[in-house]
């Protein structure tokens, strides 16, 4: 059964604190069990730790899709209380006794209780259990400053964003359009406006955003530092990869720079492109950040003859969430019912996953932007499919969050296409989730899974976004209903790679960024330094001084991603991989989406993802196939 989502925040915050109350009650009777086992304790243990992860999740939830003064006042009461409660039990030692002791002599256990029991004691390790009372009183205090310094950091990001507005006026002075930094309303005048003074106004305000969190940043990377030393390790960077695919930091600075150094090439041409066309239609000689988008926009046009609000039309939201979930049960024969309950926002909506006639997990959709709400994408996982304390079986559960232009009396939602490919990624985390057939929560669906392997699902989804069989299923003018044509969907995938190398360059230089800020303490105006170095080495266009993206970086700062964001573009070398090998032999192909969802979906965290890949295709994955599938040179 789900559980009732509570939107009381004064219940929520009395529930977590009683769950907490018990739960601490629980553990002291479970470990005077006489004789313990993986059933009688450690499955007891994710019982009870999944219940209190469920209030908490809602609350996060809400103070990211509702935001007020009232959730950040019972969200701030409530994470120093749950942040000791974990900290305190991650440095439990007789609890690590105990999973110790089963792993050596308990002769029953299965894999996957084996994974729950090896994930469970490197993660009392790394979070001290080993070490001596001052030492372990120390790395409580870190782990509490830190989650408050993220919730801090995060605010300050809501909040300057939704400070800055811009009006456009007509001639006589009569106000036309209202600009925001809301994403869908960035996003269109950076693309689209034509007066470069107010694309600057905009990139400015945009990329200079929430400059008190420079001070944040000092604190959030020094507290790291001293955790990892504290830990054993020389910087937050090893630390950070202890629990990933990656071997050594060396690895890692290696993948990034190789990558780098191959697209680096191709991006130089692909820019020059947008200078000779900037120079050629309007004279500018000078190329700059807040030019890029407006002028490649320009360019695609003209290359592809492309124009996305040409295409806007096909992807009303409504018929583009239909169509996903009639891709989905093509290809996975699982189907996505909806379920008339109260949610948070009227334009939320939930959704029964049904196999076989059964209902076996449920999702939460939440796409339109609003003031209220944080901005970006992501999956949250609510519940996890597992069995309980009596060998019941429980049902998974996923929030899918979104920011697209918002829906009115008079206009529907209408999507770019870019928003149809973030919907599929974020929908490849959610399949993830609730497609599970693990039976121990704290290895299924995305529980477990090595955080550089996370994101190889919802880009691997992300990709049939592009392919004609699949946007026939969905890509209707929302007026006349007509289908999108073959003409307009071959430009678009012929478009599909228009300046990959651009894009990748960028994202390479986030992770080579955030990962070499890592690897020893900078402060104050050094933070800046390592990242215009990083962008001298990196990237091709050096953006203004002005620019202090670090202040805005919420996924290292305010997110799980610290000295991990280079892990999109690990796991996006799977994904690419998969999707070659998946395409090769017909996207459709029964036999291989089989594979696909039992040896990849199904098996969530139970194994390493290189185990799973490997029993999925056979071999290792190929780094050239992100190259490949990239359309980036590899001469």
């Amino acid at each position: 059964m789900f559980i009732k989502l509570e939107n009381d925040l004064e219940i929520l915050k009395m529930d977590i604190k009683s769950k907490i109350d018990s739960n601490e009650k629980k553990i002291e009777e479970l470990l005077n069990l006489k004789k313990k086992s993986f059933l009688n304790f450690v499955r007891v243990y994710q019982v009870i730790q999944d219940d209190l992860e469920k209030s908490f999740s809602q609350l996060s939830h809400l103070n990211s899709v509702n935001n007020s003064e009232k959730t950040q006042e019972i969200y701030a009461d409530v994470l120093p209380i749950i942040t000791e409660y974990s900290s305190k039990l991650s440095q439990n030692e007789k609890i690590y006794k105990v999973f110790k002791q089963l792993k050596m002599h308990e002769k029953d256990i299965n894999n996957e209780q084996k994974k729950v029991l090896d994930d469970m004691i490197e993660e009392f390790e790394l979070s001290g259990v080993g070490l001596k009372n001052r030492k372990k009183k120390a790395i409580q205090k870190i782990n509490l400053e830190l989650s408050e310094l993220s919730n801090q950091f995060s605010q300050n990001l809501i909040d300057s964003t939704n400070a800055f507005e811009m009006i456009v006026d007509k001639k006589d002075g009569e106000i036309k359009y209202r600009f925001t930094l809301q994403m869908p309303s960035y996003i269109c005048y950076i693309t689209y406006g034509q007066n470069r003074e107010l694309r600057e106004k905009m990139y400015k305000a945009y990329s200079s955003r929430a400059p008190k969190n420079s001070k944040i940043i000092d604190k959030i990377l020094d507290l790291k530092l001293k955790l990892a030393k504290l830990l054993g390790f020389k910087n937050y960077a090893e630390l950070s990869i202890k629990t990933k695919m990656a071997n050594s930091t060396d690895e890692v600075i290696n993948f990034l720079t190789s990558l780098a150094q191959k697209a680096k090439k191709q991006a130089k041409v692909d820019l020059q492109e947008i200078k000779d066309l900037a120079k050629k239609e309007d004279n500018i000689k000078n190329l700059q950040s807040f030019d890029v988008a407006y002028y490649s926009e320009k360019l695609r046009v003209k290359k592809y003859d492309i124009d996305e609000e040409v295409y806007r039309k096909y992807f009303e939201k409504n018929s583009v969430v239909t169509g996903l979930f009639s891709f989905l049960k093509k290809q996975f024969g699982m189907e996505f019912k909806e379920v008339k309950i109260k949610l948070w926002d009227k334009k939320a909506k939930a959704y029964d996953l049904i196999e076989n006639s059964k209902v076996v997990a449920r999702l939460y959709l939440d796409l339109e932007a609003r003031k209220s709400k944080r901005g970006g994408a992501w999956m949250h996982n609510l519940e996890s499919h597992s069995l309980g304390e009596k060998n019941e079986q429980k049902l998974a559960s996923t929030f899918v969050v979104c920011n697209f232009p918002p829906s009115n009396k008079k206009s529907p939602s209408l999507l770019r296409h870019n928003d149809v490919v973030t919907l599929f990624h974020e929908m490849g985390h959610a399949i993830h989730h609730l497609f599970s057939k693990t039976n121990e929560s704290f290895v299924s669906g995305v529980n477990g899974v090595q955080w550089d392997a996370v994101e190889f699902p919802s880009q691997f989804l992300e990709n049939f976004a592009y392919e004609k069989e699949v946007l026939k299923i969905f890509a209707k003018d929302y007026k006349t209903k007509k289908p999108i044509s073959d003409k307009l969907i071959k430009r678009l995938k012929k478009a599909k790679n228009f300046q990959s190398s651009l894009m990748m360059v960028r994202q390479l230089e986030f992770s080579l960024f955030d990962f070499k800020l890592h690897l020893k303490l900078y402060q104050k105006k050094q933070v800046q330094k390592l990242l215009d170095e990083v962008r001298k080495e990196i990237n091709v266009l050096t953006p203004p001084k002005y620019n202090q993206f670090q202040n805005g970086f919420a996924h290292i700062f305010a997110g799980g991603y610290s000295a991990g964001y280079y892990s999109y573009k690990w796991a996006e070398v799977l994904s690419a991989d998969a999707f070659i090998e998946l395409k090769e032999n017909g996207i459709f192909n029964k036999k291989l989406t089989k594979k696909y969802k039992k040896e990849i979906l199904e098996k969530g965290g139970s194994q390493t993802m290189d185990k799973l890949f490997y029993n999925f295709l056979g071999r290792k994955y190929r780094l050239n196939s992100l190259l490949k599938l990239n359309g980036i040179n590899l001469m």
